[in-house]
């Protein structure tokens, strides 16, 4: 029995964290998370693997069925998301508008009626104003136990097997516009480049998958440097593409990284020709050489002492 309790629920994660190269303690913990708090955001600059991540995640917590993913955007409203009349044609063609439930509202019904772990993903949850999108579903974020009467009539719920995580770029820092009350109610995950589990996620990647363009991860991790803002910094999914090979990394470097490096210094384009390919790859290659360098120098050392 603990051998089918264990392989019920642990193995399935670890073959996860071998598909997406996160270490195991990562996964526990962002688990351990909902337990705390059944909402989580995803947070970081664009490439890093948020909703990959968090669409991964979902999938292995949940069925399929008992998942909905939800994008937001700046039209995006409460009647969209919890409840609001839409138009609705009768059989003789007549006009006429009734109450419709929004993916949330679905959802938590599907919830408590089958008991079953539910997940809501909201993809770019910061592009619209969260604050009139959830209304007075902000209460029930954090109460769960209770109540609330809807604007459209009604009460509801949100049952616990509920869980919402969303996904946020930082690169406009829009995360500092986030009102205290929502922080209160989201555990907030770091996805950042120089920070795990995203630190050393393409060096792992092409070490599997194309161990012959490892020099891209050096390079990426140079361009990070430069940038000097992690918010800023170029993610990995940018080059984990089964096709990357010498032309399509030209490819991504000229018509997905430079312009995205352009924008960030339109005031200084000088600055613009640091960021080129061949430069970058120059610059790498010559501290592999150095550090290869002393790596010998040292070996020659230590033989020596040896013999002596």
């Amino acid at each position: 029995m603990a051998f089918l309790w264990w392989l019920r629920n642990w193995a399935p994660s670890y073959s996860l964290a071998e598909e997406l190269l996160l270490p195991q303690w990562w996964l526990d913990e962002v688990e351990a998370l909902t337990e705390d708090k059944p909402q989580l955001i995803f947070y970081g600059p664009p490439g890093t693997g948020k909703t990959f991540v968090a669409n991964r995640l979902a999938r292995s917590w949940a069925d399929a069925g008992n998942v909905t993913i939800v994008q937001f955007h700046p039209s995006y409203a409460y009647e969209d998301f919890v409840q609001g009349f839409r138009p609705a044609a009768d059989t003789e063609g007549n006009v006429r508008f009734e109450l419709r439930d929004g993916p949330l509202i679905r959802l938590a019904k599907k919830a408590a009626e089958s008991g079953a772990r539910c997940i809501l993903l909201i993809d770019e949850i910061n592009r619209a104003n969260i604050s009139k999108v959830f209304g007075e579903l902000y209460y029930l974020l954090e109460y769960r136990d209770d109540e609330i009467a809807l604007q459209y009539g009604g009460h509801f719920a949100l049952p616990e097997n509920l869980q919402i995580i969303g996904t946020m770029n930082t690169a406009d820092r829009s995360i500092a516009l986030l009102d205290a009350a929502l922080r209160r109610r989201f555990h907030f995950v770091p996805f950042f480049p120089d920070r795990e589990p995203i630190d050393g996620l393409l060096r792992r990647w092409l070490r599997t998958n194309r161990p012959d363009m490892l020099f891209v991860a050096d390079v990426v991790d140079r361009v990070n440097e430069l940038l000097d803002d992690r918010h800023l910094q170029i993610g990995p999914s940018h080059f984990m593409t089964d096709r990357l090979d010498e032309t399509t990394l030209g490819r991504i470097w000229t018509y997905s990284i430079l312009p995205y490096i352009e924008e960030h210094f339109f005031d200084d384009p000088d600055a613009v020709a640091d960021f080129a390919l061949d430069k970058l790859r120059s610059e790498v290659q010559a501290v592999d050489a150095e550090a290869d360098a002393e790596k010998q120098i040292d070996g020659a050392v230590a033989a020596a002492a040896n013999s002596s």
